[in-house]
């Protein structure tokens, strides 16, 4: 029999505890082991839960227990979960998390920390989407051309909406915080956060690359219009929040940011809160891993599975490589990454304004590739929307303080990246 000790009982953690019990038949055919939930550390002890385990408010009970086999971390939080893990690690218990914060910010200490020690990660990134899995064995075999994903739900469902319905921004938020999808304060998911960190992980697996958040671009959706929407229709494009990691000649670029896609590709008929993460193999070409990103069941599930790998035997490295990943790929800085944009802008309504905006631009080396006018609820005002040719960021940055800076232009100038 194997004994899970678990920190952080919520919605999660009852899960885990209660597929453990209800399915514990299954499990323990597929493991070889029968694996048992023991004991749950949580907060607060007055809150009622629905699981048939002891409780404590002291995590190192949990960690410290002879009764415990593997640590089932799913508290939430960077510091905190960290100095947990660390110490469970030390004690040579093996750990499950499902926690991309602490990841994002400690995976590379923890690697060291862990050394032989199992430390699994699944359902840390896109809930029950084994996409981790995919990275670290299915696709060991291939150098890794790039990684775009859906992995926040709460930002595909509201974009969902917004394409679908015409519904404006603060109209989508609302709806999806009334349906329990977008948290009081949402700035986590609708700011592009929750996304890289997840993103981060999956670029540690496939280029070896240790950056924290602080070293990627992070953008959300805060500013998506009606106006956008309407655009990117128009052009052939749908708009998702994107997570993107990819090889180009100088390094390795890492975003999350609105994206502009074509609504053809496979990733952009991904609707709601489902997530889906295309990965491109330089072996096996492009394959679409598809599911649900969160929820207490589908969380739980990839955490079940890393504890079934755990008492299987099935360890390896955590990051996937036994010697150092030795290409010499480097984190390109955020102005080196190169795109397609489209640009927003509203303009004075009179005779020689867009001579002087396409001028500005290609002052700066942005080669426009389409445009389009569009009347403003003011008289004296239009709307100019413009795609470019790939360029530098930049470049782009530094075009649109030109734009603004120019008196026929209004200080509000979007832009949105598009990815071919």
């Amino acid at each position: 029999m194997v004994k899970v000790g678990i920190l952080g009982v919520g919605t999660v953690g009852e899960s885990v505890v209660n597929i453990l019990i209800e399915n514990g038949d299954i499990i323990e055919a597929r493991a070889g082991r029968r694996i048992v939930p023991v004991i749950g550390a949580v907060r607060d002890l007055g809150k009622a839960r629905s699981v048939d385990i002891p409780l404590t408010d002291d995590p190192m009970e949990v960690i410290e227990s002879t009764d415990v086999d593997i640590v089932v971390e799913l508290m939430g939080g960077v510091e905190e979960p960290y100095r947990l893990v660390k110490k469970a690690l030390e004690e040579g218990k093996p750990v499950v998390t499902a926690n991309k914060a602490l990841l994002a910010y400690h995976r590379y200490e923890l690697q060291e920390i862990a050394g032989s020690t199992p430390l699994f990660y699944e359902a840390s990134v896109a809930g029950g989407i084994p996409i981790i899995g995919a990275l670290r064995n299915g696709l060991s075999a291939n150098h890794i051309e790039s990684i775009k994903g859906i992995m926040n739900g709460t930002c595909n469902f509201m974009l969902t909406k917004m394409i679908d319905e015409g519904a404006d921004y603060e109209t989508v938020l609302a709806e999806a915080q009334e349906l329990g999808y977008a948290e009081a304060d949402p700035t986590f998911d609708v700011g592009g956060y929750d996304a890289a960190h997840k993103l981060l992980i999956l670029g540690s697996i496939a280029y070896g690359i240790d950056a924290k958040p602080e070293e990627i671009i992070i953008e959300g959706i805060e500013n998506i219009t009606a106006t956008d929407v309407e655009f990117a229709r128009e052009f052939g494009y749908e708009i998702k929040l994107l997570g993107i990691a990819k090889k180009v000649d100088e390094g390795v670029e890492m975003r999350v940011h609105a994206t502009m896609i074509p609504a053809g590709s496979m990733i952009a008929k991904v609707d709601g809160v489902m997530n889906a993460v295309s990965v491109v193999g330089d072996r096996v070409g492009e394959t679409m891993f598809y599911g649900p990103g969160a929820g207490g069941d589908a969380t739980a599930s990839a955490v079940i599975a890393d504890i079934v790998e755990i008492v299987r035997g099935n360890t390896g490295p955590m990051l996937g490589y036994k010697k150092g990943l030795e290409s010499g790929m480097k984190l390109l800085p955020p102005e080196r990454v190169r795109s397609h944009y489209y640009l927003k802008l509203k303009v004075v309504d009179r005779p020689g304004v867009l001579a002087a905006v396409t001028s500005t631009l290609g002052e700066h080396g942005i080669s426009i590739e389409s445009m389009l006018q569009k009347p403003s609820r003011l008289t004296d005002r239009v709307r100019l929307l413009f795609t470019t040719h790939e360029c530098y960021e930049s470049e782009i940055r530094k075009a649109i303080e030109a734009l603004r800076s120019l008196d026929v232009v209004d200080d509000s100038v979007g832009m949105i990246r598009i990815e071919k």
